[in-house]
């Protein structure tokens, strides 16, 4: 039970790193030829943290079968 503040933490922690992805992708967006290999990895980057994110709440979730 002691993981819990640290799971919580860590979900803040890449929920604002998601945010502030989703805002540098929208600016880059506005602009198609900017940098397209950069776009298309903070696109990557943004769906892993989304991810681990969903990993991490499920870990939250207790085991019922247990």
């Amino acid at each position: 039970m002691d993981k819990i503040p640290s799971i919580s933490a860590r979900i803040l922690l890449l929920q604002i790193r998601h945010r502030a992805l989703d805002t540098e992708i929208t600016e880059l967006g506005a602009n198609p030829y900017q940098n397209q290999l950069l776009l298309q990895r903070l696109k990557k980057e943004k769906l892993r943290i989304k991810d681990e994110i969903q990993w991490l709440k499920d870990e939250l979730i207790p085991d019922l079968d247990a």
